[in-house]
């Protein structure tokens, strides 16, 4: 292991946490997750177990390692109990005001002069974040893909004042305990992947919202015409279109180029809370 301490902390157990979580605890990390209150934290454990449960039906991890995954994970509300560990995880909301409070509150509660923060953040530039510490050459940017136990890529991205040494322990953690593939990206908005990827999910709701064909074949297009394992609208409901509208508005923050501003429809999907799968009714309807 990389850390010098086994215990890793996590904030927030939602898609995001709940699958980093799983993927520490896998690797023979001790893990403590944070969240807001009880409800979220009992939703955390569920959505774990659940995760774990499929992994050993698949015969992706044996039972005993399902088992012993499971014991290693705990879920609570207190953010004191983060304080000894060696590297946190922040996986909240993605809003930077949200985060960059959290990041002030965890610098006062992390008790080792060694300790990273990290953020899962998919577009908030992490310069940011490591300006409101009195560490910021210990903040870095940690970002997985959804869902965590199985996309095997992460974004390794440091700020301009993130030092050498932290960028490659969290590689080496990333590649070596993790078994992750690793990209480093510049710190600038969207990073290397949502800077690809997010345009193009603009374009097909802006398909959609012009009437130029309907969602399934804007779908079917890519994913009969292009190979893609999902197509835009689907795609975005996968990813949640709050988190999508949010990874939009930072990097047209950021760079001002229209292609990042997000359609109206998008916003006004958002402000119905039509945000996809996670309501159950996106650009398409499911069961929750």
């Amino acid at each position: 292991m990389f850390l010098p301490s086994s215990t890793v902390g996590i904030v927030g157990c939602g898609l995001m946490g709940s699958g980093i979580a799983e993927v520490f605890a896998r690797a023979g990390y001790t893990v403590a997750v944070h969240e807001i209150d009880n409800d979220a934290a009992a939703r955390g454990r569920a959505r774990i177990a659940a995760s774990v449960e499929r992994a050993a039906r698949s015969g992706k991890i044996t039972e005993a390692a399902a088992e012993q995954c499971a014991s290693l994970i705990s879920v609570g509300t207190d953010l004191d109990a983060l304080a000894d560990a060696s590297l946190v995880i922040e996986a909240a909301s993605e809003e930077q005001s949200i985060k960059t409070s959290l990041f002030a509150r965890l610098d006062e509660v992390l008790v080792r002069d060694d300790a990273i923060l990290a953020s899962n953040t998919s577009s908030i530039p992490i310069m940011k974040l490591g300006t409101v510490t009195r560490r910021p050459e210990q903040v870095i940017g940690m970002h997985f893909f959804n869902p965590v136990p199985v996309l095997p890529l992460v974004e390794i991205v440091p700020s301009l004042l993130t030092s050498p040494e932290t960028v490659q322990k969290v590689q080496d953690l990333a590649e070596t305990d993790l078994g992750k593939t690793v990209i480093r990206s510049q710190d600038r908005a969207g990073f290397i992947v949502n800077a690809l990827l997010v345009p193009y999910l603009l374009s097909g709701v802006r398909m959609l919202e012009s009437g130029f064909a309907s969602a399934h074949d804007i779908d079917a297009g890519m994913v009969q015409g292009c190979a893609h394992p999902m197509g835009p609208l689907q795609l975005t409901d996968l990813i949640g279109l709050d988190t999508t509208k949010a990874i939009a508005e930072s990097l047209y923050a950021e760079f001002k180029e229209p292609l990042f501003s997000p359609p109206p429809m998008l916003l006004r999907m958002v402000d119905a809370g039509l945000l996809g799968r996670k309501s159950g009714r996106g650009f398409y309807e499911y069961r929750t």
